[in-house]
């Protein structure tokens, strides 16, 4: 064992060459063996070894030493003789002493003085020399009191410089544990990899510069803000940086060896970096020269405050992160093991910057499998539990449902028959149905429904039909009882309808009705799920516009019966390959065509200047009798965003636009009665023109409106634009979507242009996916999926793969109840922790 407490002799390894050349080959050597450590002492920090590196820089440091050095030094190297083979118990022992005597020979080595040029000096030049300040240097090798951090579900607290109010604003991230600040991912990384002389550095450019400050003050500018202005040198030259933060002034001063990473601006001529980056050059860099990662944040919680809590926990819990993907599967998939994944994904490291971004891109790749692959177990698992109750195995009344068909003022299309066939497959077998059935605006899903309940009723159950509105539900409530009012008498069924209006003996009626069975059918909102609710014989839910329902509330509908068959149905068309995987719990049915007869909308895009073209246009259609919507993003005007809105665009639409013209205004924050009685209004073509928000997205069928104008239309989704297109076009008249958006940006430029090139609604999701990437594509937060923080659902190929997966290990092990299994069960538990369980 070395002993540390020994200062180095004065005829030290530094006396007897360059200071500078060897203080660089002692920080090498400081950091590599930093970096084994971190990986778990792999014999992997260093491309040919840790052996052979060591020995080759004490080779180029112990030409020409005294004695007493040259001892020291054959003993560091020979703390590696052998360490390809050592257990790990022995290699964190020899890099741990190996560490002692580089710190030792570090803190014996003061740097040298420097001579700086500045830009326009020959090197022969010279310059005043700058002094560095009698500070102590320390270790380049972090210390961090792992003996008070046992597990990874210890608190943040235990963390040096973690007190009550940083450990109040981790909270508001989510970060309770040391393990929930591991997994706090970074949003993205800055690259300050590039260190450059400052002669060389260009303007507009990423850079990271070293050297020393000069000088530094801190005065005012005309309107009062203090700033702090700094020369920063090295041996190149100078560049003046400033910082609008004075707390910078009290952190730094002349002399100091200084890192600074940001991008190179102008300012009066010269170069100069503005608010960069910055940190003292003696200890191993967090905020410049690599990749910087950079967190989501809350209020006075900054990247330079938890960029250290985030490389402190990584150091507590090395060697905690257990390994909970089999073996193989990480061979199969080409995927890297948790520990250089953890690491890697907040402070990536590598000989050369290019290695240091690929173990980047391996480390996400890693964790957003991890991601896809606990949602798919979870989903799968949510699916086979449902089906391995007992269900209702349904007799299908054939004659009922050719005499439906018959009734029915259209003919089925091919989408609609095939996913027919495909829900009554699923109500003949005696495992529950669940089964997503996604169409486009006006392809008949309501259709779909209706038949499917007339099994079930005529098999001698009950159905219910929940939607997320009371809007919608009194769509659906007018729809599907005029599809059944067209039967025959003795097959048209009983009918209810409730919701959070229906009060008094009105609502006591349908309760009854429902407990005693004398309703077959009830069409409601959530307040279906309410506890005073119970079915008599509960055999069909049919949930709308499921991604606005939490996965809870579509359970507890289903707890209302036993084994009941569950249909959900979405408007918001989802790529097919993306929903069979998505919805791991549900079988997927798709009509992707849309009913002869149906006309294309003309789309067009209007710049802001032309919107009196648009008012126009709309004119002209209401004089021809027809009506129109005009939708605003907002519904009350805000400093916030700079956006027009509906509730005072109405009033002057209504003043000086069209005062000859009824003019009606619909928004969400209006009582449900005052909603419903100008849907009506409108529906009855007593309103002209309906100025609206987004709640029209759903629940709107008016045959007479042909004119759909969106203002600000670029501050909606893709998925949402479509959906208000087709809130027209359900008429026989010729129909018209007029997008109104001036300063676009290149996302909503796209987005518009899709809207004009295509009325396919699976084509403009799949453009919104690719839009939009990760996030929340459809809903998680809604539809009560967990948060995914790396995975993108625009990756559906690895999405299919974890899929795929999921699979295999679920038919081995259904319940993740073996020992193999154990790690793997716990991190999808852990996942699926931050689900979205009850919205209502």
């Amino acid at each position: 064992m070395v002993d540390t407490a020994r200062r180095l002799p004065n005829t030290s390894v530094m006396a007897t060459r360059n200071t500078d050349t060897a203080r660089a080959q002692l920080i090498q050597i400081s950091k590599v063996l930093s970096l084994e450590a971190r990986k778990g002492y792999g014999d992997s920090a260093a491309s040919q070894g840790i052996a052979r590196f060591v020995r080759e820089r004490v080779a180029r440091l112990g030409a020409g030493v005294g004695s007493d050095d040259r001892r020291l030094l054959q003993r560091l190297d020979g703390l590696f003789a052998g360490y390809a083979v050592m257990s790990e118990g022995e290699r964190r022992r020899s890099i741990d002493d190996a560490s002692r005597i580089v710190e030792d020979l570090l803190a014996a080595t003061p740097s040298s003085s420097r001579s700086v040029l500045s830009p326009g000096q020959a090197a022969s030049t010279p310059v005043a020399t700058v002094r560095q300040p009698p500070t102590r240097e320390r270790p380049l090798r972090r210390r961090v009191a792992r003996s008070q951090v046992k597990s990874l579900a210890d608190s943040v607290r235990l963390l040096p410089g973690v007190g009550e109010g940083r450990a109040a604003q981790l909270e508001l991230l989510g970060v309770r544990t040391v393990g929930d600040l591991t997994r706090l991912y970074p949003r993205r990384h800055d690259d300050y990899s590039n260190i450059q002389p400052i002669a060389s550095v260009l303007f507009g450019r990423a850079t990271t510069i070293q050297g020393i400050v000069q000088s530094i003050e801190t005065h005012r500018t005309a309107t009062g803000k203090q700033v702090v202005s700094a020369i920063i040198a090295d041996e190149t030259g100078r560049i003046n940086v400033m910082w609008f933060n004075p707390f910078v002034a009290r952190q730094l001063a002349a002399g100091a060896r200084v890192s600074l990473a940001g991008r190179v601006e102008q300012m009066r001529g010269t170069l100069c970096l503005k608010s960069p980056e910055w940190e003292l050059l003696d200890d191993e860099t967090l905020h410049t020269g690599r990749l910087i990662p950079v967190y989501p944040l809350v209020k006075n919680l900054y990247q330079k405050s938890i960029r250290p809590l985030a490389r402190a926990a990584l150091d507590a819990t090395r060697g905690m992160h257990e390994e909970f993907l089999p073996p193989d599967l990480l061979l199969d998939e080409g995927l890297i093991g948790i520990a250089d994944a953890i690491e890697w994904i907040h402070f990536p490291d590598g000989a050369t910057p290019r290695a240091a971004r690929q173990n980047l891109d391996a480390a996400r790749r890693r964790l957003a499998f991890e991601e896809f692959l606990a949602l798919q177990l979870g989903l799968l698992q949510r699916k086979h539990a449902w089906q391995s109750q007992p269900g209702t195995a349904f007799a299908i009344d054939i004659d009922a449902l050719r005499r439906f068909g018959e009734s029915l003022p259209f003919t089925l299309t091919r989408a609609q028959r095939r996913s027919l066939s495909q829900v009554m497959r699923d109500m003949a077998h005696e495992q529950p149905m669940t089964r997503l059935l996604q169409g486009d605006v006006g392809s008949g899903k309501t259709v779909i429904a209706a038949a499917a309940a007339l099994i079930a009723i005529r098999a001698g159950q009950q159905v219910a039909v929940m939607a997320p509105t009371e809007i919608l539900a009194e769509q659906h409530h007018r729809t599907i009882r005029a599809l059944f009012d067209a039967m025959p008498e003795d097959l048209q069924p009983r009918i209810g309808f409730l919701s959070g209006s229906v009060s008094g003996q009105q609502r006591d009626v349908v309760y009854l009705g429902l407990r005693e069975g004398t309703i077959d059918l009830v069409i409601g909102t959530h307040a279906l799920i309410q506890e005073p609710v119970a079915f008599n014989k509960l055999g069909l839910a049919i949930v709308d516009e499921q991604h606005r329902f939490g996965v809870e509330q579509r359970a507890r509908l289903r707890a209302r019966g036993q084994g009941v068959d569950v249909l959900v149905m979405t408007a918001t068309p989802i790529p097919r390959t993306l929903a069979l995987t998505l919805h791991g719990d549900l079988d997927v049915s798709t009509i992707d065509e849309l009913p002869p007869g149906r006309q294309p909308i003309e789309t067009r895009w209007l710049p802001e200047r032309q919107r009196g073209e648009g008012y126009a246009f709309i004119r002209e259609q209401v004089a021809l009798g027809r009506q129109a919507f005009i939708i605003f993003p907002l519904v009350e005007e805000s400093e916030a965003v700079d956006a027009r809105a509906a509730v005072d665009e109405h009033e002057r639409l209504s003043r000086d636009v069209f005062p000859d013209l009824r003019v009606g205004l619909l928004h969400g924050r209006m009582r449900t009665a005052q909603k419903d009685e100008v849907m009506l209004q409108f529906r009855d073509r007593e309103i002209d023109i309906l100025v609206s928000t987004s709640v029209v997205e759903v629940g709107i069928d008016v045959p007479n409106a042909t004119v759909m104008m969106i203002d600000g239309a670029d501050r909606f989704g893709l998925s949402q634009l479509h959906q208000f297109r087709g809130r027209v076009g359900r008429g026989a008249e010729r129909s018209y979507c007029l997008l109104v958006a001036g300063d676009v940006s290149s996302d909503g430029r796209s987005r518009l242009q899709a809207m004009i090139d295509s009325q396919d609604g699976f084509r403009l999701a799949q453009i919104d996916l690719e839009l939009r990437g990760p996030g929340d594509f459809i809903g998680t937060r809604q539809s009560g999926l967990p948060e995914l923080q790396l995975a993108s659902f625009a990756d559906v190929r690895d999405l299919e793969r974890a899929r795929r997966v999921a699979e295999q290990i679920l038919a081995e092990d259904p319940e993740l109840a073996t020992v193999a299994h154990t790690l793997l069960r716990r991190r999808m538990e852990s996942f699926w922790a931050s689900a979205t369980l009850d919205v209502s």
